[in-house]
């Protein structure tokens, strides 16, 4: 028997009359006897329903379940495992192996310790994520809206957001037409002032947004560095994963490495949320799927590698992290990530391995932990890390609008909700 008050958000409800489960998504308050739920089915799909007091001893929370497919409850642990695995790495980023042995003994880091004044604070690689997923929002509503959008535009213009929090300017050099870029100020991200702090964002990201000229303007670099890759863990949750997520990427990133190993990246996530396969599947899946994309030759080799690593149980060490690469350039951080996801045990287990190496520890953390917190869930995660992770009200938000907004935006905004939605999220 489950008392009305005892259903929380995220919980797998079973009603055993039907002995089918489905994901709590949101609930109110219980009034009369009666609770007015919000439920994902095993399609993901949102639904409403009423329970009342007669239907409390039908029902159970079954602990410790596999998601179900396009399950909200994933979409919350990939984000915040992500950014946990952000901010474990972030004191260890500009350290070598041995550095991280002496200071934090012989497994290296595996507590959160205080770095740009915080416990648990996330770094540049987290900010561009969140951003990332305002511009897919916006995009979304843009759609429903008008009826045509560019999403790797609109991300572009959320970036752009991101880069004024960042003290930066936009370019002011009119592009062909003579028109000088505008970025909008407005919706609910660029007011949450605790994103603008300043934590070592890559000069590749900053010089090719700062030189944009208009909304979708690519790179005109050729860095294949991680800064492309390590943002675009939202794209899974939207149609396009791989488009989507190369083409954003490319705007900072002109290297074909650069932005095909974050295309890569996305449709592995979306892959294994749509349908629930084994991690190992889905990037089998997306590399055969894939691997014909001219300039997509490095990814695929190292991704490679380490599947058939991962096959033959050979589980990563420092020493043959660093052997693969230190993760500062897309592919190796894609695949160092990946390597620690497909052979842990646990959550806790493979993000910490995956930041204790010479290398970019924060972003290898953060993209292990995409993986691990989509597979394992926001359960897994540890609350000693929980607790402290920095923006953890803004991340766990975040996610919550990636599954209600499709769902709730009605484009011809005649509904209250639709109006809040469009303040937060405006699609112009």
């Amino acid at each position: 028997m489950l008392y009305l008050e005892q259903i929380k958000p995220y919980a797998l409800l079973v009603d055993e009359r039907t002995a089918q489960p489905t994901r709590v998504f949101k609930t109110e308050r219980v009034r009369g006897g009666r609770a007015a739920l919000l439920l994902a089915d095993k399609e993901g799909y949102l639904r409403k329903k009423v329970l009342t007091r007669d239907d409390e001893p039908y029902l159970r929370i079954l602990e410790g379940q596999p998601h179900m497919q396009r399950d909200p409850a994933a979409v919350l642990g990939c984000l915040l495992g992500g950014a946990v695995g952000d901010a474990l790495g972030a004191p260890v980023e500009f350290m070598d192996w041995p550095a991280i042995r002496k200071e934090f003994g012989p497994r290296g880091i595996i507590d959160f310790v205080p770095t740009y004044g915080h416990l648990g604070a996330i770094t540049d690689d987290t900010q561009m994520m969140l951003f990332t997923a305002e511009g897919l929002l916006r995009a979304n509503v843009r759609s429903e809206a008008r009826g045509i959008c560019h999403p790797p535009s609109v991300i572009h213009h959320s970036l752009l957001r991101w880069l004024l929090t960042q003290g930066m300017r936009t370019c002011a050099k009119p592009n062909e037409y003579g028109n000088v870029i505008e970025v909008g100020t407005d919706g609910w991200l660029f007011q949450e002032r605790r994103l603008w702090a300043s934590r070592a964002p890559g000069r590749t990201c900053l010089n090719a947004l700062g030189e944009s000229t208009h909304f979708g303007h690519l790179a005109e670099n050729n860095s294949k560095g991680c800064g492309g890759v390590m943002r675009v863990a939202p794209c899974a949750f939207f149609t396009s994963a791989f488009s989507t997520a190369a083409e954003s990427s490319h705007m900072t990133h002109g290297h074909p490495t650069g932005y095909l190993a974050a295309g890569l990246f996305a449709d592995i996530l979306q892959r294994v949320w749509l349908t629930q396969i084994p991690l190992a599947d889905a990037v089998l899946e997306s590399l055969q799927e894939n691997e014909h994309r001219e300039g997509m030759e490095e990814t695929k080799r190292i991704i490679s590698t380490v599947l058939e690593s991962s096959r033959r149980g050979v589980i990563p060490t420092p020493e043959s992290i660093e052997a693969l690469g230190g993760g500062w350039i897309a592919e190796e951080a894609l695949a160092i990530g990946l390597w620690c996801a497909l052979t842990a045990k646990s959550f806790e287990e493979g993000v910490i391995r995956a930041v204790n190496h010479s290398g970019d520890s924060d972003s290898t953390g953060l993209i292990a932990g995409h993986f691990l917190g989509l597979i394992h869930g926001v359960n897994a995660i540890p609350n000693r890390w929980l607790e402290y992770l920095e923006l953890r009200d803004v991340i766990e938000q975040v996610a919550y609008d990636i599954t209600y907004v499709p769902y709730a935006f009605d484009g011809e905004g005649g509904s209250q909700e639709s109006t809040v939605i469009w303040d937060r999220y405006p699609g112009w």
